[in-house]
């Protein structure tokens, strides 16, 4: 993981990072898990706001959207194609495109923008 001259950190190769790899990088002394799903890749800081645990390494799923009905109807919940992120620590989940807390948007992660060039990943702080 170095700065390729213009400002991005080279992450890995789009074959080191296969659908479904995640890895932690360095940015400018900050923890980062970049992440490949489905082709889509997603980087955010790896310190969760709640207690610093290490969010980046926990389990990542598709985020569960309740749908309400009239009253007296029970509530319908599905799981969406919107991948979330869950810290290990105490289960906060986090939106890996935008880096809000499920529950409260005012409590986020710092995302970072990756970029993909000539087959390598790199993120830009």
């Amino acid at each position: 993981m170095s700065d390729d001259g213009d400002g991005r950190v080279r992450v890995a190769s789009v074959d080191e990072l296969g659908d479904g790899d995640r890895t932690l990088v360095q940015v400018d002394g900050t923890a980062v898990g970049v992440f490949n799903l489905d082709g889509e890749y997603y980087a955010l800081e790896n310190e969760c706001p709640h207690q610093g645990g290490p969010v980046c390494t926990g389990r990542v799923g598709g985020k569960i959207v309740a749908e309400e009905g009239d009253v007296g109807e029970r509530v319908r919940e599905r799981v969406s194609g919107e991948p979330v992120i869950a810290c290990p620590w105490h289960g906060w989940e986090y939106e890996l495109a935008t880096g809000e807390h499920v529950g409260n948007p005012r409590v986020a992660l710092t995302t970072y923008d990756v970029e993909v060039e000539n087959g390598e990943v790199y993120v830009r702080p």
